[in-house]
């Protein structure tokens, strides 16, 4: 079915009140420039690069946790590796990630329904805000959740980012209730930090998880296109 045919084939309303996007994978396609950031940073301090698949296993969790679990990064270089890959994506990084296709008609289209849209990302929020604006996305969400600046700090991975941004739209919830709430995201982190919420979490298959991995996670549910996701939560779980 085309796009536009499928936005006038839906006229009912989300079921859900409060709509919570993950970011990277998601949203937005960082189209090499985390995975290529990555890579840069590790060679500037000498440090080996992952093969691909590791890399995209990378993009996701917290950076740190990857560098450290993943990529092998000694703990005292943890910090520079840090700032010289933060400061490669916020020069050219931001500016190569691109929506996905049909994700912004997605977005509007809840929002319009009625829906109170936000993210919650692993992303550091203040990059998370620059890479919303740069994409001229910014406008459709009501709230951005993210890891604090710090990201050496950040403990408890998806659960307490998705519980500041249930907590900011609570007013919503009590008028519709907690189950009135979904996540909505790519990787086994974002299922499993809804579902410690109690929020329902749909996958969707466009990001970086390993095959079989949201299956393997619980994803109530996976979808393949903004257009079947728009369908899934126009009709519920």
């Amino acid at each position: 079915m085309a796009q536009t045919a499928l936005w006038q084939a839906c006229p009912v309303a989300s079921i859900y009140s409060l709509i919570l996007f993950d970011l990277d994978g998601t949203l937005v396609d960082p189209a090499g420039a985390i995975t290529g950031g990555i890579s840069a940073a590790l060679r500037s301090h000498d440090l080996p690069v992952p093969d691909d698949a590791v890399l995209d296993a990378m993009v996701g969790p917290p950076l740190v946790h990857s560098l450290t679990g993943l990529a092998a990064v000694p703990e005292p270089l943890i910090d520079h590796v840090v700032a010289t890959y933060r400061a490669g994506y916020v020069a050219t990084g931001i500016h190569r990630s691109r929506p996905y296709p049909g994700i912004a008609r997605c977005v509007q289209a809840l929002a319009d329904d009625g829906a109170v849209v936000a993210v919650a990302t692993q992303k550091p929020e203040w990059l998370a805000e620059e890479l919303l604006s740069a994409q001229r996305l910014r406008h459709l969400f009501a709230s951005v959740h993210g890891s604090p600046r710090n990201e050496s700090v950040a403990t408890g991975g998806k659960t307490p980012i998705i519980r500041a941004a249930l907590e900011r739209h609570a007013p919503v919830l009590e008028q519709a209730g907690p189950q009135q709430a979904v996540m909505i995201g790519d990787r086994s982190h974002d299922v499993e930090g809804a579902h410690a919420n109690g929020v329902p979490c749909i996958g969707v298959a466009w990001g970086f998880a390993a095959r079989g991995e949201l299956e393997d996670a619980g994803a109530d549910a996976v979808v393949h296109s903004a257009e079947e996701l728009l369908e899934v939560l126009r009709g519920g779980l």
